[in-house]
């Protein structure tokens, strides 16, 4: 166990990486130590500005006397950092998509296992306060199984050099925003059974819109992910005994409504400060004090059972990235 501070280092220094740093400061007894990225001067200055060292490579970030490592890098590259991280003695939380595919997503565990070292894919939503809030309130006042799990999400207006739009990266709405409506999903549904899939490919080759239906252990999920319209939105949770509505944007929630079916209603508000990444890095900390190798909000079988899910609708639109 460390003793004293938990230090991170991060690979990356972009939009994500910078939240991460942030959110940092809300999170007892964790400092941001050292992070590496490809291009040295906005690496140098993101250091500077958070008290951090630059490191000159990935290899010394790996042996700066960091504890833990965040991936913030695009996604193609996420699980060779893993597995370096992991087997280099570290703790690893990546950013989603964990992986591109189910086959490098069990190349990582295994080096997890192999290693003894924590692994977590990092899916934000769970961690927010008011989806523990709303978890707690239907234990408590449930409206049975959910059967339904209806959510979506789509952003126009992605520059054309965006890692989003990227063959190259293996980018694409499935990978990119999907993958947070395959998590709600398999959250209240399950493992998926089968899924079908429409949806289209853009001028750069990734799919710039697909429309899911998929079968679950126990129910059907509704959803869709984009990049050329616009349709930022909220969730629906369906069950025997009423429903819930996770209002906009779902995925950073904040307010939930559950309507009961003999008229009753419950509103719930629980605002979240340090812009959200906070709370999944709090847990990750939490478990590696704990001396745990794996989240029980985030398991790894979750993660397995939303690339299950990424890959089955990749291969019904025909998409395959270069090496798969």
């Amino acid at each position: 166990m460390p003793e004293g501070p938990i230090r991170w280092g991060i690979v990356g220094a972009g939009r994500i990486a910078r939240r991460f740093a942030q959110g940092l400061a809300y999170v007892p007894d964790a400092r941001l130590a050292a992070l590496w990225s490809r291009r040295p001067e906005p690496t140098q200055a993101f250091a500077d500005e958070f008290g951090a060292q630059r490191a000159e490579s990935f290899d010394a970030l790996l042996e700066s006397g960091i504890d833990a490592l965040y991936i913030a890098t695009v996604q193609d590259s996420h699980a060779d950092y893993a597995v370096a991280g992991l087997q280099a003695g570290l703790h690893v939380l990546c950013e989603k998509p964990a992986t591109i595919n189910r086959q490098q997503l069990e190349r990582v565990l295994d080096a997890a296992r192999g290693a003894q070292r924590l692994f977590m894919e990092a899916m934000k939503p769970p961690f927010y306060p008011l989806y523990r809030k709303l978890r707690a309130h239907l234990d408590a006042h449930p409206i049975g199984e959910m059967g339904l799990v209806r959510a979506g999400c789509s952003v126009p207006g992605v520059p054309d050099d965006h890692p989003s739009l990227s063959f190259e990266h293996a980018g694409g709405a499935l990978l990119d925003i999907g993958i947070y409506e395959m998590f709600l999903a398999v959250d209240w549904l399950g493992a998926p059974l089968d899924v079908q899939t429409l949806g289209r490919l853009g001028p750069t080759g990734v799919d710039t819109f697909a429309s899911l239906n998929s079968r679950h252990e126990r129910g059907i999920a509704q959803l869709f992910c984009g990049l050329d319209l616009h349709g930022k939105g909220d969730a629906l949770l369906m069950a025997k005994g009423g429903h819930v509505t996770i209002h906009e944007p779902w995925w950073n929630p904040s307010r939930a409504t559950i309507r009961y079916a003999d008229g009753r209603v419950a509103e719930l508000d629980a605002p979240f400060e340090g812009g959200g990444l906070n709370y999944e890095t709090a847990h990750f900390c939490e478990l590696i004090r704990a001396g745990q190798l794996e989240s029980p909000l985030m398991p790894h079988s979750k993660s397995l059972q939303m690339i299950a899910m990424a890959d089955a609708a990749r291969a019904a639109l025909g998409l395959r990235f270069s090496g798969e």
